[in-house]
């Protein structure tokens, strides 16, 4: 007799571009796995003004709010002009404080010699993202940098605890207290007062700039690093850039009851529709989301299909070098997670 499993309710958001198609791929291994998901598809986006008339319906909110957990595609956000970032909105709406993006040379492909494990923990709030901008003359524009010790604690606790509890050895905190000695200066404060709770864990202070630097040139010196919204946005794509790319690099949002996970690409419109954007981002995304839901068996099988999938170097999308279609690098996905039953 069969034991009817548990359905999990999520909220879904397409997203723009490409986000339906790679949205879709990561529902299909999610089922091949053996997940049952109820999925409420929900609008954001460029795509919801449309219909809603805002970028960022209630109704969205509220599903991922009731729901507790959402998958997201990509969202378009214009460059200079404009609606605001829709992601950003929904982050603060949900108060989704920590953004984490694994990085791992494993799941992708290594522009390294030496193998790449860390994991970025970005405060996802404020800083330069507050969107608190104003001309204050003709041709000058101000934009105003806010860090408080609330949200700096809060992500300093979310990657040592992270860090305590998956037996990770160093924490580094990325700053530039040396220029911006009373923002940066507080960040490093706050980060350091929770550092010293954990003393099993090895604390480490970087200037920004040099830890560019040593990313590229010596990236295996890094474990967990946790950084302030803007330098966790650029720093976590450059790490995302030595291990193959955004299309292999996942992302969360998680606050202190919700979490929305998501691909930290852009919803690449040029390629939308025609059958060839790259699932993988979206379903290590969702394979975040399956072990935040206590799934670690179905996330333990997805993952190492992914590892035995890439070591094939078959079946790629034209991004990674290959000339396969979605659907048909997804195929090829699946038959390895149907091989690791």
């Amino acid at each position: 007799m069969s034991v009817k499993k548990k359905a999990f309710k999520i909220s879904l958001i397409p997203g723009d571009g490409i986000g339906p198609e790679v949205t879709a791929a990561a529902r299909k291994v999610i089922a091949e796995a053996g997940v049952v998901v109820d999925w409420e598809i929900v609008p954001a986006g460029a795509g919801a003004l449309d219909t809603h008339d805002t970028t960022l319906p209630d109704e969205t909110i509220e599903s991922v709010r009731k729901n507790k957990v959402a998958l997201k595609g990509p969202l378009t956000t214009p460059i200079g002009k404009g609606f605001s970032s829709v992601n950003v909105g929904l982050r603060k709406a949900l108060d989704l404080y920590s953004n984490i993006r694994p990085v791992r040379s494993s799941l992708g492909i290594s522009y390294h010699h030496t193998p790449i494990d860390l994991v970025i923990f970005r405060e996802n709030t404020e800083d330069l993202y507050a969107g608190l901008e104003q001309d204050v003359a003709p041709g000058v524009a101000q934009s105003l940098k806010i860090i408080t010790e609330r949200a700096s604690t809060r992500i300093a606790k979310s990657a040592f605890e992270w860090a305590h509890q998956n037996k990770r050895q160093t924490v580094h905190a990325v700053h530039k207290a040396n220029i911006m000695k009373k923002s940066d200066g507080l960040f490093l404060q706050s980060v350091r007062k929770v550092a010293a709770e954990y003393p099993d864990l090895t604390y480490k202070e970087i200037i920004v700039d040099n830890c560019a630097m040593q990313l590229v040139m010596h990236p295996e010196q890094f474990d967990v690093m946790v950084l302030g919204n803007l330098y966790g946005d650029i720093i976590s794509d450059l790490c995302a850039g030595l291990v193959g790319g955004l299309g292999v690099v996942p992302g969360a949002n998680i606050g202190d009851d919700v979490a929305v996970f998501e691909s930290v690409h852009g919803s690449a419109p040029d390629i939308a529709g025609k059958g060839v954007a790259n699932p993988l981002a979206t379903i290590l995304s969702a394979n975040m989301m399956l072990r935040y839901l206590g799934l670690h068996k179905e996330a333990d099988r997805i993952q190492a299909a992914i590892v035995l999938f890439l070591s094939e170097r078959q079946h790629l999308t034209p991004d990674m070098g290959g000339h396969a279609t979605t659907d048909e690098m997804v195929d090829a996905l699946i038959k390895k997670i149907q091989l690791l039953r």
